[in-house]
């Protein structure tokens, strides 16, 4: 299949300067002395895109997503190599990139429509469209610098999305609009998806990026780490994160291992020998951990459907929470508990032994026990924290034996949203009321 964009070995450097006037000293000085020092906001990326496909670009921020979207779409040249694009672009970038902010909205749709290659009465032709799906009213009467992001975003992508691109570019944009319009959106770029657009987007929602995404390619720094299936990329990006950095580069050696064996098939194989779960997972490595030490939560896994162990669950899919504890000395009556946090810290879910009456008593010193916790994933998508813990009662008092805030990061993927933090699985009928019928 034909590539619609070949990125080949770009670098883009950047000359950081102390003072402003190093920068004048460095024009005049008759050797040529340099008084900066080169920032590489990319270092020889190479990657292709091919028609039809619609692929991710994810890493940390300062990583150089927005600027390879930028010299893709022309807006920046690259200090090395050479980027080729085979179709028209239409590009969502930072929010209000080529707006005019003293143009109306009207205005501003004809002149990009223009800048894009599009003659005057076939933007009229598409003018009613955009307007419907930004649905800003008469405000695009009015000039774009009055305009709330929300309502600039909404315009901005109505008109990206709706003059028919062969490629089409975002960057971000859509973390600005409303939940609605977001689902309005993502259903119309899936709509031009299955017409053959080939998309290119970055974006922080890893829902959206395994979800929509043929493949995904991770950078970190400006570097090329690796390009691969969504799902595979996201648990690499997520040991970014995490400064998981020997993990990461261990399992890049594994990828790139073309020792004559599959080296994916030579690590299970090792993982059904022995090893740790959480050495699968990605765990937070500034979580908050503390107790007594009597118990100690030496192991941990997140298993699938599947039993696969992995920081990616499915919403609507039954999913098991492990927890492998050791004994330093005798109790009466351990508990072992779960909680489900949303980001800003709220519990959403949580229980432990004594509730689900799975009691355990005593426990001896040197004593392993492995505690499941297996339930139906009824969360929306998004990004969650586990936390767990090994507790009990003593006297009456509440006493923590090992507790591991925020150990690890859950991501939901979901094919259908409804509204709040978790679907109640409602069943829907609806029939007609015919004429006559007393509609009870």
């Amino acid at each position: 299949m034909e590539n619609a964009i070949t990125v080949k070995d770009v670098t883009k450097i950047y000359k950081m300067y102390e003072k402003p006037i190093d920068r004048l000293k460095e024009s005049l000085h008759p050797g040529h002395k340099e008084y900066h020092k080169k920032f590489y906001a990319l270092n020889n990326l190479s990657f292709q895109v091919k028609k039809g496909e619609t692929v991710g670009i994810i890493g940390t921020n300062g990583s150089g997503k927005s600027t390879i979207l930028k010299i893709i779409t022309g807006v920046l040249s690259p200090t090395t190599g050479t980027v080729e694009v085979k179709g028209n672009i239409s590009a969502l970038l930072e929010l209000g990139a080529g707006f005019n902010s003293d143009y109306t909205g009207i205005e501003n749709i004809y002149m990009n429509g223009t800048m894009m290659g599009f003659s005057k009465k076939e933007m009229d032709g598409k003018l009613q469209d955009i307007l419907d799906f930004a649905d800003i009213g008469d405000f695009v009467y009015q000039p774009v610098k009055t305009y709330s992001s929300g309502m600039f975003v909404r315009l901005a992508f109505a008109l990206a999305i709706n003059v028919e691109p062969e490629i089409l570019i975002v960057d971000e944009a859509l973390s600005v609009g409303d939940v609605f319009f977001q689902s309005k959106c993502y259903r119309r770029m899936e709509e031009i998806r299955e017409k053959g657009t080939t998309i290119l987007m970055v974006t922080h929602d890893m829902g959206s990026i395994i979800k929509y995404c043929h493949k995904v390619v991770l950078l970190n720094k400006g570097n090329f780490v690796a390009e691969g299936p969504p799902g595979h990329m996201v648990d690499l990006y997520k040991k970014i994160l995490a400064n998981q950095m020997d993990s990461l580069e261990e399992e890049l050696e594994e990828m790139n291992d073309f020792s004559g064996e599959d080296a994916r098939e030579n690590g299970s194989k090792r993982d059904r020998a022995g090893g740790l779960m959480k050495e699968k997972l990605t765990i937070n490595s500034s979580r908050t951990e503390y107790g007594d030490g009597r118990a100690e939560i030496y192991d941990l896994g997140l298993l699938d459907e599947r039993g696969n162990i992995t920081n990616l669950l499915l919403k609507g899919e039954n999913f098991t929470i492990k927890e492998k504890i050791r004994f330093h000395a005798a109790i009466q009556a351990p508990i072992f508990t779960y909680t489900i946090k949303d980001k800003k810290g709220t519990e959403l879910s949580g229980t432990n032994t004594m509730f689900e009456g799975a009691d355990i008593r005593p426990v001896k010193s040197g004593d392993e026990y492995e505690v499941s916790f297996t339930q139906k994933m009824t969360l929306q998508g998004g990004e969650y924290l586990l936390s767990m813990s090994c507790t009990g009662f003593e006297m009456g008092e509440h006493v923590v034996y090992h507790r591991l805030y925020d150990v690890a990061n859950i991501t939901v993927i979901s094919n259908k949203n409804t509204v709040g933090v978790y679907d109640m699985e409602s069943v829907v009928e609806a029939k007609k009321i015919e004429a006559g019928s007393s509609g009870n």
